[in-house]
């Protein structure tokens, strides 16, 4: 399958401070893991300032430029920034969209977006955990409004709070989420249903392989073939990895291969979110990306 990735040095520009688990360190190691798979790069661009809106309210996307600009060291407890991380920012959603018009043109088949900062914890108006713009929500929006049925499946350890909210009313848009509970954000209850778009699944501290597989078989494809998508986002976080410092999951690196092949019926396209051992997201990524090509 022609699989593509999009990525850019932009990205390590953006800097979290000493000790900030979303480290630059992570995207070398992304990319070392995936040195030497049969890839087609897609060129990267920034978003602009209307599709940045379909994910997230005018006035907070102009606050977060003004805060960058004036020397502001942190959005909010978790989301530190720097000088260069509004435009990495406004890059990484750009990066998502560039691998979207990619697969609309037919240049891919799926595809991987190798992007910092993360997005699936920001909101319509704020920064959360990490994250400035939801990626996979900006991406979303796009598609649909080119007339694509979009499903976004989030396995990031932390429930993608933010991409829930953005889309709790909209029914366009089908959301599951597999996410450690309880954990942070401590939100994405199985009663939060939304407008009928959304579903969670909360996973025990120490769930391992056996456990996410049997969710796989008995809750995420039963979904996917009720959704019926043309293309599947993947909010693809690594961090519910047993090597992971910031959660309690038992993951090994081969299970990120097993969740692909078992979703690889229909396009996708994944987003880097989470995952903060180097060494488990170097594996995991490369796992994930060889089981897309494989596909």
């Amino acid at each position: 399958m022609r699989t593509g990735l999009v990525t850019d040095p932009l990205f390590l520009r953006h800097h979290t401070g000493p000790g900030h688990p979303e480290r630059p360190e992570r995207l070398p190691a992304v990319l070392k893991g995936l040195e030497g798979l049969d890839l087609v790069a897609v060129a990267p661009r920034d978003a602009t300032r209307g599709e940045l809106e379909g994910g997230h309210e005018g006035r907070y996307i102009d606050a977060v430029r003004r805060a960058v600009e004036a020397g502001a060291r942190e959005l909010d407890a978790d989301t530190t920034v720097s000088k260069d991380s509004y435009a990495a920012a406004v890059r990484a959603a750009g990066a998502a969209l560039a691998l979207g018009e990619a697969w609309l043109d037919g240049r891919i088949e799926a595809g991987f977006a190798a992007v910092r900062p993360p997005g699936h914890h920001a909101g319509p108006a704020r920064a959360m955990g990490f994250c400035l713009f939801n990626n996979v929500a900006i991406l979303a929006r796009f598609l649909t409004a080119r007339g694509k049925r979009v499903s976004i499946l989030d396995w990031d350890v932390h429930h993608g709070n933010g991409t829930q909210e953005i889309f709790q009313s909209d029914p366009s848009v089908r959301h599951m989420d597999l996410h450690q509970y309880p954990l942070w954000p401590m939100t994405g209850l199985r009663e939060d249903r939304g407008a009928g778009n959304l579903w969670n699944i909360p996973m025990p501290p120490g769930s391992g392989d056996r456990e996410y597989l049997k969710a796989f078989d008995e809750e995420v494809l039963p979904w996917l073939e009720d959704g019926e998508p043309d293309v599947l986002l993947v909010s693809c976080g690594f961090d519910a990895h047993e090597r992971d410092p910031l959660a309690d999951q038992r993951l090994s690196t081969e299970a990120f291969a097993l969740f692909t092949k078992r979703i690889a019926r229909q396009p996708v396209l994944s987003l880097l979110e989470g995952g903060y051992d180097l060494d488990a997201i170097r594996a995991s990524a490369r796992a994930h990306v060889e089981a897309l090509i494989g596909a």
